[in-house]
């Protein structure tokens, strides 16, 4: 603001331009009542509010609003063009200042001095921060369901919680994640039902493996084998996702998994199917029936355990840059954090 102090019996008021508002920031905020991206895929460019304009009397200009963008808690921020984690929204309230508003312009009174005692320059406020980002959303569970297509994810999904997923006699019937709360005495356990793998889902084969970064946000896997497959069969089906979880680059191999056999109604003899994956993983195998129920209970409890297990070892998952912002779970309530860029020459220290 350009002004100058005019007032009754004040002669010579001098310069009284007040500096300009700061622009208001970006920021990303972590819910827990959103679990999809859709609701901000059609509006591809969000600007906060700029800074008002200063005053006379030697007022500074309003700061800009901040304009705040609820993404479902899960949610990995990416620097679109370095393609490096800026922040992992992994609890609820998690804040991340995505961009910066453009500092203020100054007013003529900044510019009084002794010798330029009527100052009619300004200078405009200087743009803020802009930066493209590469959202990319994990869902949280408790437990991921794996397996073949037709493997009976989808019916075990529905028999044990309220979720009702597409169920049907041909393959990938699940083309995306679906979640089902399963009820419990003290707390609900999430299961989340990953669209089948197939061999070469590394690859892109199928519906590729893109789905397997919501299995690095579960605790527990549970791995579903069909039982109708046969002995040799079964053991090349759980050969197959093991591959691929190794295949995938997301460090899956040290979840707790639990492995199950499946449609037992359909099968005269489980037994030979259950030994044989027994032999061949070197874990306890269960043998259930989603249509009928038998074993749903003792699978549950099993997972009920590993869940708890897994809570009292640590955070289910790491972000791509550990350490970088604190654990992944955890939920800081505290001030925004910045995003920040990693240094452009790494020394031989940095990881």
């Amino acid at each position: 603001m350009v002004s100058f102090r005019r007032e009754k019996y004040v002669p010579r008021g001098g310069p009284d331009g007040g500096a300009g508002g700061k622009g208001g920031d970006v920021i990303l905020r972590g819910v827990s009542n959103l679990n999809t991206l859709a609701g901000i895929q059609h509006l591809r460019t969000y600007r906060a509010d700029s800074g008002r304009s200063g005053g006379t009397a030697n007022k500074t200009g309003r700061r800009g609003p901040a304009l705040v963008i609820e993404l479902p808690v899960g949610t990995l921020v990416r620097d679109a063009e370095r393609g490096h984690v800026l922040r992992d929204l992994a609890g609820e309230g998690d804040e991340l200042i995505i961009a910066h508003g453009g500092k203020g312009g100054r007013g003529n009174k900044s510019y009084a001095s002794a010798t330029n005692r009527t100052p009619r320059q300004s200078t405009s406020g200087l743009p803020g921060e802009t930066r493209r980002l590469r959202l990319e959303l994990r869902l949280v569970a408790d437990v991921g369901l794996l397996g073949l297509p037709n493997a009976g994810k989808s019916t075990f999904l529905s028999r044990v919680s309220s979720a009702r997923p597409k169920v049907a006699d041909y393959p990938f019937t699940t083309l995306s994640p679906v979640l089902g709360l399963v009820d419990g005495d003290d707390r609900g356990m999430v299961l989340a039902d990953i669209p089948g793998l197939i061999e070469g889902a590394h690859a892109g084969a199928g519906l590729g493996d893109r789905f397997l970064r919501h299995v690095a946000r579960t605790r527990v896997l549970l791995h579903l084998v069909d039982g109708t497959l046969g002995p040799e069969g079964a053991v090349q089906a759980w050969s197959t996702i093991r591959q691929e979880l190794t295949l995938s680059g997301l460090d899956l191999d040290h979840k707790s998994e639990l492995l199950a056999v499946t449609k037992l109604d359909a099968v005269l003899d489980a037994e030979p199917v259950r030994a044989a994956l027994a032999q061949a993983s070197g874990a306890e195998v269960a043998v259930i029936s989603s249509v009928s129920g038998v074993g749903l209970a003792r699978v549950l409890g099993q997972l009920r355990l590993l869940v708890d297990e897994a809570m009292e070892s640590g955070p289910s998952s790491s972000a791509d840059a550990p350490g970088k912002d604190g654990p992944p779970g955890a939920s800081k309530q505290g001030p925004a954090v910045e995003a920040t860029d990693p240094p452009q020459h790494p020394g031989p220290g940095d990881p």
